[in-house]
């Protein structure tokens, strides 16, 4: 999202003193980590509130899967490396065949009804 490097840091380290100057600078760094604190609070009560108000079935639920990058990761690129993902749900997979293995020369992939 960012891309901060050392030199860019130093800069803005620079340019708050220079702004805030050597007095304020401290009270202003307390603040803006009591702030961000406060914000991991805020956001921790919320994931809390809504596992609790998801109930039991969503136990193993992660707010980090509502992202669409990481839904497509976890439940098709995991999928390709031995992990159990959407590909072995359905009726198309077979119980002597596991997902992610590749079809041998002229083997035709399984026919799933509902996907047509």
């Amino acid at each position: 999202m960012f891309d901060l490097n050392i030199s860019k840091l130093l800069i803005l380290a620079v340019l708050a003193l220079i702004i805030f100057g050597p007095n304020e600078l401290p009270k202003i760094a307390r603040q803006a980590g009591q702030a961000l604190r406060d914000l991991r609070k805020i956001a921790e009560g919320a994931k809390n509130d809504l596992r609790e108000g998801l109930g039991p079935e969503f136990a193993d639920f992660e707010i980090e899967d509502l992202n669409p990058k990481r839904f497509v990761q976890k439940h098709l690129f995991d999928d390709m490396n031995g992990n159990s993902g959407l590909r072995d749900r359905g009726p198309a997979a077979t119980p002597n065949r596991s997902a992610g293995t590749p079809l041998a020369p002229g083997e035709r992939p399984p026919y799933d009804i509902d996907a047509t």
